[in-house]
């Protein structure tokens, strides 16, 4: 490996840039382009702390995520209405983006915070002090961040989904409100199996739900439908939202294709970190969804020239690991790699946001039928069973159950999951805990993943 096609710093990176800037052929001009040292004097240093991978398309991918403050505060200074949206993770975000003039973002975003910024801002602390201490999920972070409103504006409109979502955010959003900050809850059932000679409903990713679930789920969206015309003065209709589905499946669809390359490949030619980056875009278009298309594409183009090269940004032999949660400190990304393993298959808490939209249905049942397909909000089997799928299709040799600190979500369901995968498939699997920053726990991560892939490896001999 040469180049951009092994795991650079941050140092590195950077001086690549210049290099390419001061080229005869420079690479093409980038509104969001520029060190990524910046980032780190702003703040942000676990930026130094992290590999990476230096083709130009995933230095734009960095670029893109790491100035969301900076357009956010753009937005609203060119008068664009902000939508912040809580737990849904990309059904609301799909139907704000259909309005003129609207920007929506998660603020459960804010839970990466204390990681990228390694504790030095506090938002914890706050939230503790805010009666959200340790027993909750980092997502409490999120209450730190508007407190000190030094991390996004202020939305014009929050919206959260509550009922069988995560309790953790549910009692940070509620903590939120009696701070002064209104929120339009609106209701997600439990999904369930329907009973026998029920009327049910396909939805994406392969579940069924009883249609009178999706109905509900739909009267609640139009709540949210209403909410956004009056915050814009705008009435939505129904080809405009239709359009806004279309948009939101090309952006999936870029998504899957770059899943389908990175997972199959027989070189992993994209790394872990970069891609978990890459699928965490698709839940709210990192507040720019033409962008994120753009992202996708220039990504495509770098992994189809590895592929056809047979270049990748691992050793041939890296054990192929599917990973299930996303992990609250972005280093157990190139932790997995150093101890030789490489990320093929994801299951990141929002499968429902990289699905399809159903483009032959009525656009509100549509988006009902997306939403009551949140791994989240269904039994832990209907998650296991398609984790178990989907190792299989992407020749999954491992897997990793990353719980996350104090998520109510994450008490028994890995658990459940690493059985039910253990029992399907018969691979090795490993549970580890993955705090917001893994320093003082990288020797206890690192022995669990080394292990892990050895066993893997000794399982090919067999």
């Amino acid at each position: 490996m040469t180049g951009a096609d092994r795991p650079l710093t941050m140092e590195q990176i950077d001086a690549l840039c210049a290099a390419r800037a001061a080229s005869p052929r420079p690479d093409p001009p980038y509104p969001y382009a520029g060190p990524l040292a910046r980032h780190v004097r702003d703040g942000d240093r676990r930026l130094l702390r992290l590999t990476y991978d230096g083709s130009p398309a995933s230095v734009r991918l960095w670029n893109f995520l790491l100035t969301e403050d900076e357009r956010l505060a753009q937005a609203r200074a060119a008068g664009r209405r902000l939508v912040g949206a809580m737990k849904d993770l990309g059904t609301v975000a799909a139907l704000a983006y259909a309005y003129p003039g609207v920007t929506a973002f998660y603020t459960d975003g804010a839970w990466w915070i204390p990681c990228v910024m390694e504790m030095s801002e506090g938002l914890l602390g706050i939230a503790s002090a805010h009666g959200l201490g340790e027993g909750l999920c980092p997502v409490r972070a999120m209450l730190g961040a508007f407190v000190t409103r030094r991390h996004f504006p202020i939305p014009d409109l929050l919206i959260a989904s509550v009922g069988a979502v995560c309790d953790d955010l549910s009692a940070v959003a509620q903590r939120l409100e009696s701070l002064g900050h209104p929120i339009l809850w609106w209701e997600m059932p439990a999904r369930r199996a329907p009973e026998p000679g029920e009327p049910a409903v396909a939805l994406p990713g392969g579940l069924r739900a009883p249609a009178a679930q999706v109905a509900f789920v739909r009267g609640e969206l139009g709540r949210v439908r209403r909410a956004l015309d009056g915050l814009t003065g705008h009435a939505l209709t129904d080809a405009e939202l239709a359009a806004a589905i279309r948009a939101a499946n090309a952006v999936r669809a870029r998504l899957a294709a770059l899943r389908e390359l990175v997972f199959t490949a027989p070189a992993c030619p994209l790394p872990a970190l970069e891609h978990q980056i890459a699928e965490m875009l698709a839940v709210h278009f990192c507040s720019d969804r033409d962008e994120t298309l753009r992202v996708y594409e220039a990504l495509l183009e770098a992994v189809r020239a590895r592929v056809a090269a047979g270049t990748g940004v691992l050793p041939a032999d890296a054990v192929r690991v599917f990973w299930v949660n996303p992990v609250a400190d972005l280093r157990a990304m190139n932790l997995l790699e150093a101890c030789g393993g490489r990320l093929c298959g994801t299951d990141f808490l929002f499968c429902h946001a990289l699905d399809p939209l159903p483009e032959d249905a009525e656009p509100m049942e549509a988006l009902a039928r997306a939403a009551l397909a949140d791994p989240m909000v269904g039994p832990a089997a209907d998650r296991a069973a398609r984790i178990a799928s989907d190792a299989v299709r992407f020749g999954a040799e491992a897997v990793v159950v990353s719980r996350i600190p104090g998520a109510s979500h994450c008490a028994w369901e890995g658990a459940a999951i690493a059985e039910a995968v253990r029992g399907r498939l018969g691979l090795p699997v490993a549970e580890i805990e993955v705090p917001p920053l893994t320093d003082a726990l990288a020797p206890s991560i690192r022995a669990r993943l080394e292990a892990l892939v050895e066993t893997a490896r000794a399982r090919r001999t067999r």
